[in-house]
């Protein structure tokens, strides 16, 4: 088993809480969780990324431009305030209302506002408890000798990746668009690209 794999399993093990006789991944993460919960700010930049393989897997490099920020978003659907005027009462419309991107598309917005001189390359989960989800988002500064030079990331250097995740362009913001569906009804996601495929063919 390689290294990367090894880490990314006992990570697996300690956000599912499993009981081992050796090792109480529970106690970890649970102690971790309280961490996050009595920290300050919602988002808070980190040394390095709590689950090193995922964000290696997902492109970061321990290397001068790449930037590792955990967010902390609330649990739950959105609310709005109660209608003043008369409506119907199913149009009253306060609670259990979805947005239409994820916790996770909001993580990334929130770090992306932040530290605007950097674009969102990608983000995992962390850890959740009774009230919040917790995410690190993997930031990168475009801007950076270090990432231009680096053939593997320098693609996000160009004009059509600013604003990656105001835009979309994430993982998650590419499923909340619905870009990653499968089955039925996704045929009606992509007309255009399928067609560019079958002209191909």
């Amino acid at each position: 088993m390689g290294a990367i794999k090894a880490i990314q399993e006992t990570f697996q093990k300690e956000l599912k809480g499993a009981k081992d006789e050796s090792y109480d991944y529970k106690a970890i993460q649970r102690n971790r969780l309280i961490g996050f919960r009595k920290e300050k700010k919602a988002v808070v930049r980190v040394k390095k990324p709590t689950n090193i393989a995922r964000a290696r897997a997902l492109g970061y490099k321990a290397k001068k431009g790449f930037i590792v920020v955990r967010v902390r978003v609330r649990k739950g659907s959105g609310a709005h305030r109660r209608p003043k005027k008369g409506r119907k009462p199913k149009r009253m419309g306060v609670r259990k209302l979805t947005r239409k991107i994820s916790i996770q598309g909001i993580a990334e917005l929130r770090a992306s506002k932040k530290y605007e001189n950097c674009e969102a390359l990608n983000s995992y989960l962390v850890g959740k408890d009774g009230k919040s989800h917790y995410y690190e988002v993997i930031l990168v500064d475009t801007a950076a000798p270090e990432i231009k030079s680096d053939k593997d990331i320098a693609w996000i250097c160009e004009s059509t990746q600013k604003g990656r995740a105001e835009r979309g362009l994430t993982s998650a913001g590419k499923h909340s668009r619905g870009l990653r569906r499968k089955g039925k009804g996704a045929e009606k996601v992509r007309p255009s690209l399928r067609a560019k495929s079958r002209k191909a063919k």
